[in-house]
């Protein structure tokens, strides 16, 4: 390239820029800037990933690629949060070098050797972890020079304010916001749907009260998880949590273990001992499978719910509580209450404030985050590497019933990730999933996933449209695609305006 011509080139990339300043969704800008810088620098690949709060592990909330394949941006995402992106954010300085294979910084990178990188250029965006624009390759083969360097810092300068914008929109959209910004404790609980908005709206509601609450829904939706966080989000937060599985114990022991015994009250009691309602003063009683709780100790939990007091097993003397009740349960509590299995009067004692949490078929926008969640647990535990899910098995992952909830895909993923990193893989693939099967069969189930990958593009198109009125500009915004993309994917997949 002459110098007019990069001159040329540059004065294009500038003007590009500027018109970011009135474009009213910056992504198709930023899409131009990245590809002019590309043949600006004559760099091979170009990439920018945006993130919110600086946490180059979990999921970009905008990425953009040029000339990178599928399986190019899979491999960039893995190495986007170790290496020479890492040493870029970390160290707010851009990072150039002429033959990573060779960098003593780098070459020691499974990733690069392999790949056999060779120049880079990686300016950060903004503070405290924005995002980063990285370039890589040359053509001709070469190092980027002083100029690239002066260039992809101004550019990611001059970016920056709109990948703010992109986070300050996203962050809009995201229905949750709101009530995590009410509950200080929501750390472990992952999603942005509004199904689980409304969840965390009741919990807002009732975080800062002291009434008892009780959350309801099917096996493995974590409602302990949900009891953990209104727990620590409310003033007895530095008081104990104390959980009690009511399912998990013989009858003739859950009054002892709840409310305690005295010395004798029974054959083990040799000494006093405290129970669980007594381990949790001065903060939570957490009642799990409260529906399996025998008859019996159903009238004298509602006396400590009435009066505040309860008496050890063989005790005669009151003891006073200061503990709040959370519970919950699988089962119907109200029609057990009606076929006598389960007392009204506690029901409705129970139930000051039920909290319905969904399953995950009726939230599948939350399931790649509580995978990318539920991965990073696992490699904590494990202390496995951290590997990032590949695009198939995302949708793998959102196409899937998951009649488990999170506890079923929890399992699935650690499985999955104990397999990918057994086998050195840069990722986890789809058929990390689930048991390796032979070649023919891998075959047959790679046919029957794009069918299901389809179906649930169609599936998710169809209630946007819906949503929308099929109102085109409104979907595209709302799905975080271009108006001509979302009519190829209309036309793909055959959907139909009703009564067209």
């Amino acid at each position: 390239m002459t110098s007019e011509e990069r001159l040329r080139a540059e004065r294009d990339l500038y003007r590009g820029l500027l018109e970011l300043g009135a474009a009213d969704d910056p992504r198709p800008l930023l899409e131009e800037a990245l590809r002019r810088l590309v043949a600006a620098t004559r760099a091979r690949q170009g990439y920018v990933a945006i993130y919110a709060g600086g946490d180059l592990a979990s999921e970009p909330v905008s990425w953009l690629a040029h000339a990178c394949s599928a399986d190019d941006v899979a491999e960039l995402r893995t190495r986007l949060s170790r290496g020479i992106v890492r040493e870029a954010v970390e160290r707010g300085q851009t990072i150039s070098t002429a033959s990573a294979i060779e960098d003593p910084r780098f070459m020691q990178l499974p990733s690069v050797s392999i790949r056999g990188i060779r120049a880079v250029l990686c300016a950060p965006l903004g503070d405290a972890g924005l995002g980063v624009l990285y370039l890589q390759g040359r053509e001709p083969a070469g190092p980027f020079d002083e100029e690239d360097r002066r260039l992809v810092e101004a550019v990611a300068r001059e970016i920056a304010p709109y990948a703010e914008r992109l986070v300050a929109r996203v962050e809009t959209a995201d229905p949750t916001a709101p009530w995590r910004a009410q509950l200080p404790a929501l750390g472990a609980i992952a999603g942005r749907s509004p199904a689980l908005a409304g969840v965390l709206r009741q919990m807002a509601l009732v975080a800062p009260l002291d009434v008892t609450v009780l959350f309801t829904g099917p096996s493995g939706v974590g409602k302990t998880t949900f009891a953990r966080a209104l727990h620590a989000s409310g003033p007895r937060a530095t008081g104990p949590f104390v959980e009690l599985s009511c399912a998990a114990l013989p009858d003739a022991l859950v009054e002892s273990e709840l409310f305690g015994a005295e010395r004798g009250a029974h054959s083990t009691a040799d000494r006093a001992m405290p129970g669980k309602v007594e381990a949790a003063e001065g903060g939570t009683l957490f009642l799990d499978e409260i529906g399996e709780l025998p008859l019996a100790s159903q009238a004298k939990l509602l006396s400590l719910l009435q009066s505040r007091t309860y008496y050890r097993l063989g005790g005669t003397a009151p003891r006073e509580a200061d503990v709040r009740v959370i519970a919950a349960t699988n089962v119907d509590l109200e029609a057990a209450a009606r076929d006598k299995t389960f007392r009204e009067d506690l029901y409705y004692r129970l139930a000051v404030v039920p909290i319905a949490v969904p399953p995950l078929s009726s939230r599948r926008e939350d399931v790649v985050p509580i995978a990318e969640r539920v991965l990073a647990d696992v490699v904590r535990r494990h202390r496995l590497p951290s590997l990032p899910l590949a695009p198939g098995a995302r949708a793998a992952l959102e196409a899937s019933e998951w009649p488990g909830n999170v506890r079923q895909l929890a399992n699935a993923l650690e499985a999955a990730l104990i397999r990918a990193a057994g086998e050195g893989a840069a990722q986890i693939a789809r058929r990390h999933l689930s048991p390796a099967r032979d070649d023919g069969e891998d075959a047959r189930a790679d046919e029957s996933f794009h069918a299901a990958t389809r179906d649930f593009q169609r599936r998710l198109l169809a209630r946007a449209l819906d949503a929308e009125g099929w109102n085109v500009t409104a979907v595209a915004r709302r799905l975080d695609l271009s108006r001509s993309r979302l009519n190829e994917l209309i036309r793909e997949l055959g959907l139909t305006r009703p009564g067209t």
